[in-house]
């Protein structure tokens, strides 16, 4: 069963004309602009293209079945990658995480999943090809991403937090393997009933960025010892870096070979 018409039209009109104080820090608010019906070969879903109020992104629901007023949705938040997700890279997992979610939820009575216009763990699509050419010298994710001047990862969930609230979901059972979501939506005050793991088997691009997943960000992958597949020694040089950047860069290096 899916969102009938009449719960397309009332959650339109509801939020034509919207405003809230919003989510978190930056106040975030969404509305749903327009809802339509999405076949996909993973089963039959609606989509949701949803407006916020701070920058323009324009993030998606693709819902299965009726979620609104159900309580332990399965729901799984993807962040933009345009590498994994349309291209078929294997230096990540993020295809292999988008396709087994959205038929995961295809073949459950209700879910959803949001893709979020968040490339590059929030960093942006130029800066996550600067952090591949720092990988490419022997730097893991978590290093090339300090080395740009970045934190490990600058994802927020307020809009997620929205844009459940606007599908009118009460609860949920989160697909993730990242603590960081899970304790992030919750103080945004989503109810999360359960986690639901989506660990994918790593392939010989992507192992090491997996481990470093789980070694250094915490995320909920056993994967034993961290070995490290150092190929170059030199300092790369990444268009766009300055002095603070090369200064961070060389520190990083510095306790790298300290280990």
């Amino acid at each position: 069963m899916t969102l009938t018409k009449l719960q397309i039209k009332d959650l339109l009109d509801e939020n034509r004309f919207h405003e809230c104080d919003g989510f978190g820090k930056d106040h975030m608010c969404v509305r749903i602009a327009a809802i339509a019906d999405l076949p996909t070969r993973f089963g039959k879903f609606q989509v949701v293209a949803f407006w916020n109020n701070r920058d323009g992104k324009e993030h998606a629901a693709f819902v299965h079945g009726d979620v609104t007023g159900a309580d332990s949705v399965p729901v799984r938040l993807h962040s933009e990658c345009l590498t994994g997700d349309a291209i078929g890279s294997l230096r990540c997992d993020c295809r292999d995480q988008l396709e087994t979610a959205l038929k995961t939820i295809g073949q459950m009575p209700n879910g959803i999943l949001l893709y979020l216009r968040q490339e590059g763990r929030g960093i942006g699509f130029i800066n996550k090809i600067r952090a591949y050419g720092l990988q490419d010298h022997g730097f893991d994710t978590v290093e090339a991403n300090l080395a740009l001047g970045f934190r490990d990862d600058e994802r927020e969930y307020s809009v997620a937090a929205h844009m459940l609230e606007s599908l009118k979901v009460r609860s949920i059972c989160l697909m993730t393997n990242n603590p960081k979501k899970i304790n992030e939506l919750t103080a945004l005050g989503v109810k999360i009933n359960d986690r639901i793991p989506l660990v994918i088997p790593p392939n010989p691009y992507n192992e090491f960025y997996l481990r470093t997943k789980a070694s250094k960000s915490g995320h909920m992958m056993d994967f034993g010892e961290d070995t490290r597949f150092m190929e170059q020694h030199d300092h790369p040089l990444v268009d766009g870096m300055d002095p603070e950047n090369m200064a961070a860069l060389h520190q990083i290096d510095s306790l790298r070979m300290g280990d």
